[in-house]
């Protein structure tokens, strides 16, 4: 579906791509990871067709600067930094229906599910929107229509943990149609998502590795959490995630999305000396929001 071969692309003297060979096909669900400045996000540009390059990147045979429409088409994109657009939220919606040939009752759709009521919005330009509303958005002018590729540049960076659940199910929904180009500086961030991990250094692949297919983007963790004693800050920390205590602090239960684990674990690891025991089982079936207490 996708070639790069030998892709090379320069800033001024600054080689920042060094002869990219990469094959991706449908049911790749790719990380793309590596340090700040790896190449990473100018590699996803020349995929785009926002960059000169030298070398060859074909998109189903075809040229992304010759047949940008036609690639674009084919691509649900969702951007690291939210662009600088003072179109209102209303228009914004209907103008990327219409590039995209879709209804814009799709993309309203997903961001009702993600959260973002879009006609509270209608009239806001989309710059002053919040970063988190800014990127709710964006995922649902990606996702609310048909594409075979998605290509997701740090896509959950500014949602919070529920907008991420449902975030996950739209990904899940997507699982047998689309290709999936995830890019991140952290793999435990996207590690649950993935089937291939590519690493770039300094504009080069440096691994190219499928690993296990294990993902099951709806599947949900029962938590029970028991402090040591009661803590404000952890009590601040972990209410985000949907969590509720009964005892006032001690204990504290929630559901956690299984691609979200190692995330919440990292959470959990700035109060290890609170934790006195940590359960977490898998859950037979999704639980709805509800379950847990405001």
């Amino acid at each position: 579906m996708i070639r790069f071969e030998n892709v090379v692309k320069r800033f001024q003297r600054q080689e920042v791509l060094k002869g990219i060979d990469l094959e991706i096909t449908r049911g790749h669900r790719i990380a793309l990871v590596g340090s700040n400045g790896a190449g990473k996000t100018t590699l996803i540009r020349c995929l785009l067709g926002e960059y000169n390059y030298r070398g060859r990147i074909s998109v189903d045979g075809l040229d992304p600067r010759a047949h940008r429409q036609a690639v674009l088409s084919k691509v649900g994109f969702v951007p690291q930094l939210p662009p600088p657009l003072r179109m209102p939220v209303g228009q914004l919606i209907s103008f990327a229906a219409g590039v995209c040939d879709t209804e814009p009752q799709r993309i309203g759709v997903a961001a009702e599910r993600l959260g973002l009521d879009p006609n509270r919005f209608r009239r806001h330009p989309f710059v002053k929107l919040s970063g988190g509303q800014k990127q709710k958005l964006l995922i649902s002018i990606a996702l609310g229509r048909d594409t075979e590729l998605l290509v997701l540049d740090e896509p959950a960076a500014n949602l919070d943990p529920a907008a991420r659940r449902i975030f996950f199910d739209l990904l899940a929904e997507r699982w047998d149609t689309a290709a999936m180009l995830i890019s991140s500086h952290r793999l435990d961030e996207v590690a649950a998502l993935v089937n291939r991990v590519i690493e770039l250094d300094q504009g080069a692949v440096v691994l190219d590795d499928r690993v296990a297919d294990l993902a099951d983007l709806t599947s949900r963790l029962g938590c029970r959490l028991v402090l040591t004693r009661t803590d404000d800050a952890f009590g601040r920390a972990i209410r985000p995630w949907g969590f509720c205590t009964s005892d006032g602090g001690r204990t504290w239960e929630g559901v956690v999305p299984g691609p979200d684990r190692l995330r919440f674990l990292g959470v959990l690891s700035r109060y290890a000396a609170l934790l006195a025991s940590i359960g977490m089982d898998e859950l037979p079936q999704p639980v709805p929001a509800e379950v847990c207490c405001a």
